[in-house]
């Protein structure tokens, strides 16, 4: 029988997977996708991501995989530059972006050189085994059962398993909603990797040099107050929000329209770059942002990790990171009772556990990005705000540089210790 089973072959559950199969723990992988090419996977690897890859001793992948490291981090308010913060802010490596899909892929090819790993690719989980109110497997949509000592959630924010499970999901207020895009790449950002965030108007969205070569990424935010269609944007993802793969989408007549829309509240080099390259915007996906907590991450037999437990927001790229250090907690106490075929209620309280270790982090990281996303929310509302910052003398632009930089650096480096011990 298989010890673990995990569902969903994300961040999470690839990378958690990895760990329990090189200590000799038989585990199946199960993912429901065909393949890893969503038009949009968080990418931002802050310093407390990368140490947690270092932990686990998978730096080395980052070398084989598409990668760039930011080199800093742009502020424009009202057409005039505020200030500039140059990575990696006082720590010892900078904030990286990474193409999932190839990590993800790396990561499996990596899992399948141990004899006790299975994969699963292309088969939905219909539901959960139960016997004695105590979950045992799992049950695919082609008919076939799966027993296991433990199942793993690490399907997302829409888990199957969470709902299969019983556990519920308390979501925050939604606030905001992105517009992804992707466009061809400005030269100064391929000589220059910034992340670049632009304050105009009652607009926010942010610009910077992805992974991908070549390839800009444009996030244009969505205020809960706020309708797509105001924007001329492609709601076309509004029915299935949870689905955020790929697809056939070609430039159409809404193109120019946005690159004059970007054009309108961007520097002039900018600007000009927009309008040149208006017919190679793609329409965007709309990301419909959840962001919520489970009061209860498990139940006898299985535990929910990653996004299924407490899916992030967006701002400052916290999903994978989070993910990662869900995953050096569970393995700390997975790994040595299933090595030891420990009885199932030693298992049940090594979940609680896990989740008593975990929490603190997110429900303060989830408050921290609440109260980034607050700050931009009252740069675009207030008017009189937009107009005095771009004027502050050189004094007054460095203490709000230095106020800003103080307030990244939990959600960079970690809130809560985690360290590898198996």
């Amino acid at each position: 029988m298989t010890q673990v089973v995990i569902v969903g072959a994300g961040p999470t559950g690839c990378t958690l997977a990895l760990l329990l199969v090189k200590h000799g723990i038989a585990v199946t992988l199960v993912e429901a996708a065909k393949d890893f090419r969503r038009v949009f996977r968080g990418e931002g690897l802050m310093p407390s991501g990368l140490d947690a890859l270092e932990q686990m001793g998978l730096s080395s992948l980052l070398d084989r995989i598409p990668h760039r490291p930011l080199e800093a981090w742009d502020f424009i308010v009202n057409g005039q530059h505020l200030f500039r913060v140059d990575e990696p802010m006082g720590s010892d490596r900078p904030c990286t972006l990474v193409s999932q899909p190839p990590l993800l892929e790396a990561l499996i090819a990596e899992a399948q050189q141990y004899e006790t790993f299975e994969w699963i690719q292309g088969v939905a989980v219909k539901d959960l085994c139960w016997t004695d109110s105590r979950v045992t497997g799992i049950i695919l949509s082609d008919g076939r059962e799966l027993s296991a000592d433990l199942v793993i959630g690490a399907d997302g924010r829409n888990s199957v398993v969470r709902q299969r499970a019983g556990l519920s999901m308390k979501q925050q207020p939604k606030s905001i909603d992105v517009l992804w895009f992707k466009l061809p790449a400005h030269p100064r950002f391929v000589d220059h990797n910034v992340f670049c965030s632009i304050v105009n108007q009652d607009r926010v969205f942010s610009i910077f040099h992805g992974a991908e070569a070549g390839k800009l990424h444009l996030a244009w935010v969505l205020f809960a107050d706020e309708q797509a269609d105001d924007q001329g944007g492609d709601r076309s993802t509004d029915k299935h929000p949870g689905d955020n793969r790929a697809q056939d989408r070609q430039p159409d007549q809404k193109s120019t329209h946005w690159a004059e829309t970007f054009a309108a509240l961007s520097p002039d080099w900018l600007a000009t770059h927009f309008r040149d390259c208006a017919e190679a915007i793609a329409s965007p996906i709309r990301l419909s942002v959840v962001v919520g907590r489970c009061p209860c991450w498990h139940k006898p037999g299985v535990l929910l990790l990653g996004d299924s437990a407490h899916p992030m927001s967006p701002v400052r790229a916290q999903g994978i990171n989070m993910a990662f250090r869900d995953v050096i907690v569970a393995a700390n106490h997975l790994v040595p009772l299933l090595k030891a075929d420990s009885s199932g209620e030693r298992l049940d309280s090594a979940l609680a556990q896990i989740q008593a270790e975990r929490e603190p982090e997110i429900i303060r990281a989830q408050k921290l990005q609440t109260q980034e996303a607050s700050r931009g929310e009252l740069l675009r509302k207030n008017a009189l705000i937009r107009a005095i910052i771009p004027k502050f003398p050189p004094i007054l632009r460095s203490r709000l540089r230095h106020s800003w930089v103080k307030k990244q650096q939990e959600l960079r480096r970690g809130i809560t210790s985690v360290q590898l011990n198996i």
